[in-house]
């Protein structure tokens, strides 16, 4: 029993650090602590610049598919305006635009 309780109070009083912590950043008192900053989404992409995205990269719906690790069926829906990329496609989309010759060798 004496362990138990023993656990419960260093679990309450590093909880207890963790608040305080919080409540001194939080009134600017402290500065040390990590802050991250998420970069925007990607912007959404039309059929046709989907279409210049690829051509640009001089690769096939095929190929494109295949970097983009999705099925050509998909890049032809999308080229032709029935499907919208998302999520990761999106994102490497938005790398193969900045930094072609990386994305063409990842």
């Amino acid at each position: 029993m004496a362990k138990k309780t023993e656990k419960m109070n260093e679990f309450f009083e590093d909880l207890k650090a963790g608040l305080q912590s919080a409540i001194e950043h939080a009134e600017g008192k402290r500065t040390d602590m990590r802050t991250t900053t998420l970069p925007r989404p990607p912007k959404e992409l039309s059929a046709k610049e989907i279409v210049k995205v690829r051509k640009q990269l001089n690769v096939s719906q095929a190929l494109f598919a295949r970097y983009l690790n999705i099925s050509p069926k998909t890049v032809q829906s999308w080229e032709q305006g029935h499907g919208k990329p998302n999520g990761a496609s999106l994102k490497l989309l938005s790398i193969a635009m900045k930094n072609p010759k990386i994305f063409l060798e990842a």
